[in-house]
């Protein structure tokens, strides 16, 4: 079995400021390295016969990496035992580059060199995600998409209250629930948000299957998302929305942080400070509707021995109107009902109905209950 725990982590001043440089300089090498397999894919795909833009030095095997590759290192391993040269993984070029990096930037010296390799293994993901499972391209990051790293296994260790993070040193942190006996540390993430720091510690036991198998069906209780409820059951019952964000108080509260926040100067240092409380309003509110998430999907689960859930098109729900061209004003376009919808969508991100049924789909298959997704036409009705 394998699971994450999320811990908040009470660094020191000085702490902060060292895992803050590192994310600076790991968000810049992370965008070095993808405009240098952008730009590897571009000379092995669309130039053809050529390798180096400036140069058009002719594509040799011993010159490029021939395959969606880097060409920050040498494609080529070294022989090995039976003399057979065998050509290199993008990762592993990038990664043997770290070595070189390091001797021309002194100061990435300070980073732990297990987390710079993890660096490279999110970006080969990331390409991976984009060529094999047709998922969207990386794109490049800035402060406010780039707010984690990562350290290998075996690289973290724990001691009641406290966790020592290589190259940063020991941390205290909120225990506030004890890793269960038997599970082992795997990959430890360490994740900047608005009101400080956070370790997300996966661990794993082996011994310990992911989910019971299904046992027998004897009740079944269905389950029609909605707004002024967030939940309707099959049974009668139903749950409220507690509207985190559209609610009259929250709307009005998110209102005048904004409002302040637009009358700072931009790059003051007071826009910034009025930044961060318009960001932990934005985290409190998500943190309110994740919990009464929680509470709602194990209620549900405790309700029957299956549960039935429509699949939701939520994407398409929330799409714009289609625009209704003037015929007698060319050039105009008619009321199409998207300032109305524009409320109806803010709500329904506010309800996260998406969240929602995964939540209840994992609190489903850790009790060992049978969650079924049906078509949702006339769910509403029956």
């Amino acid at each position: 079995m394998q699971v994450s725990y999320q811990y908040k982590l009470r660094p020191k001043p000085s702490q902060s400021k060292v895992m803050d440089s590192w994310l600076d300089m790991q968000r810049s090498l992370f965008n070095w390295f993808l405009a240098d397999r952008i730009d590897g894919y571009y000379q092995t795909f669309i130039m053809g016969e050529y390798c180096d833009i400036r140069t058009k030095t002719e594509r040799y095997p011993l010159t490029c990496s021939l395959n969606k590759n880097s060409n920050l290192h040498n494609p080529w391993k070294n022989p090995d035992k039976n003399g057979v040269i065998k050509k290199r993984s993008c990762s592993l070029m990038q990664d043997a580059y770290l070595a070189e990096m390091k001797q021309a930037r002194p100061w990435y010296k300070a980073i732990h060199s297990n987390v710079l390799q993890m660096l490279v293994k999110r970006l080969d993901t990331a390409m991976e995600g984009f060529f094999r499972h047709g998922r969207g391209f990386p794109s490049f990051k800035n402060r406010s998409n780039f707010r984690s790293f990562q350290y290998k296994p075996g690289d973290v260790k724990l001691d009641g209250n406290k966790i020592y993070l290589p190259s940063i040193g020991w941390m205290r942190f909120y225990n506030s629930r004890p890793i269960p006996q038997g599970f082992q540390i795997r990959t430890v993430t360490l994740r900047k948000k608005a009101d400080g720091w956070y370790a997300s510690i996966l661990i794993k036991d082996d011994s310990v299957p992911d989910f019971p198998a299904p046992g027998e069906v004897n009740t079944v209780v269905g389950l029609d998302m909605g707004l002024t409820k967030l939940v309707h059951c099959s049974d009668g019952s139903d749950f409220d929305n507690p509207r985190p964000s559209t609610s009259k108080k929250g709307k009005r509260t998110l209102k005048i942080r904004q409002r302040r926040l637009s009358r700072k100067n931009i790059g003051s240092a007071n826009r910034k400070k009025q930044a961060q409380k318009l960001a932990r309003l934005h985290k409190k509110h998500a943190d309110k509707r994740s919990a009464y998430q929680w509470f709602v999907a194990n209620k549900i689960v405790s309700k029957a021995d299956a549960i039935s859930v429509e699949d939701l098109n939520i994407k398409g729900m929330k799409a714009k109107c289609k625009p209704k061209p003037d015929d007698v004003k060319h050039g105009r376009f008619l009321k199409n009902g998207q300032s109305a919808k524009r409320g109806l969508n803010r709500s329904i991100s506010d309800a996260s109905w998406g969240t929602l049924i995964e939540k209840i789909q994992y609190a489903a298959a850790k009790s060992g209950k049978s969650f079924f997704k049906v078509d949702p036409k006339n769910t509403s009705r029956t």
